[in-house]
């Protein structure tokens, strides 16, 4: 099919919502409540100084499963205000319903949405005929391109590649976001279709645009947002040893964010950096002051610099 996209000039593929994109925490103020001010300076912050291609709203890392429809819609009108004119809003609008996740498409295209991120229904482990019929609706009921968000070990069903294929031929679904961590599966569907694939997991980003992969979908882009891009684009441009090494460079940040589940490790280096940030919701739980410390510790590995 044809794209009308933005192209990767070393890879060739398609690139609907650039390369670097955060999935955004979800501030929130010390009651539990959004902290809409917060979101708009966190949004402009991301773009303006971790320059960031796209944002992610409503996402895991947005505490997705612990807000409202009504909250997902505040925070998405928000961002978009704040940052939509230079930066793409990509609304995670997945659930384990497909009628619901259509509500949800509907409301964030009204909401000023530039794509929505419709992750694999997860808990009721559809087989694949059920993933394609979920997409596929999703996709014919929206105007809005599509990423797919393939992420077996929440989800429980990984999305099989002949499955990703079938997928590919809808004009909106365009891009995937690849958490699956399966470099030979990853070829065959970058081999086999234009889906532009994002990569889900920081620390195999490098690799992953090795076989195709055009950008990512990150959690530490909070903070190596500069870092990161430099590294997609030295790949993009051919220089492999520099790509390398701001790779390495990175790598103890990139992992060092999943030490806990990302969005607390987030919210703690937020909140010592000054940024917004707030608490986490149930059954989330804080940081601890010993995750803090580790935190600090992967910040200097990798190059920067977190207060306290």
């Amino acid at each position: 099919m044809t794209q009308a996209h933005p192209v990767a000039p070393h890879s060739g593929a398609p690139m609907p919502f650039g390369r670097l994109i955060t999935a955004m925490v979800t501030p929130f103020a010390a009651d539990g409540s959004l902290d809409l001010d917060g979101v708009a300076r966190l949004a402009t912050h991301l773009v303006d100084e971790q320059h960031n291609d796209a944002l992610v709203i409503s996402g895991t890392t947005g505490e997705s499963p612990t807000t409202t429809d009504a909250e997902k819609e505040q925070l998405l009108r928000t961002v978009v205000e704040a940052v939509g004119d230079r930066a793409k809003i990509i609304a995670g609008v997945g659930t384990n319903d497909t009628r619901h996740t259509i509500e949800l498409a509907a409301t964030a295209e009204k909401a000023g949405a530039h794509g929505l991120l419709v992750v694999t229904p997860y808990y009721n482990k559809p087989p694949q005929a059920g993933l394609v019929r979920h997409f596929t609706a999703v996709a014919d009921a929206t105007a809005l391109p599509v990423m797919l968000y393939d992420i077996p070990h929440r989800s429980g069903v990984p999305i099989a590649t002949e499955t990703l294929v079938r997928l590919a031929e809808h004009e909106r679904i365009v891009a995937v976001k690849d958490a699956k961590v399966d470099l030979i599966a990853t070829s065959w569907v970058t081999s086999r279709t234009d889906l532009a694939i994002y990569c889900g997991d920081d620390a195999t980003t490098l690799p992953a645009l090795a076989v195709g992969a055009v950008g990512m979908v990150g959690t530490s882009t909070h903070f190596t947002g500069p870092g990161t891009k430099r590294m997609i684009e030295a790949y993009e441009a051919g220089d492999i040893a520099t790509a390398l090494a701001l790779h390495r460079q990175l790598l103890p940040l990139y992992t060092g964010i999943f030490r806990t589940q990302g969005v607390i490790l987030v919210k703690a280096g937020l909140t010592a950096l000054g940024l917004p940030a707030g608490p986490v919701r149930s059954p989330l739980v804080p940081a601890t002051e010993d995750e803090i410390a580790q935190l600090r510790l992967d910040f200097a590995a990798a190059g920067l610099d977190l207060p306290g």
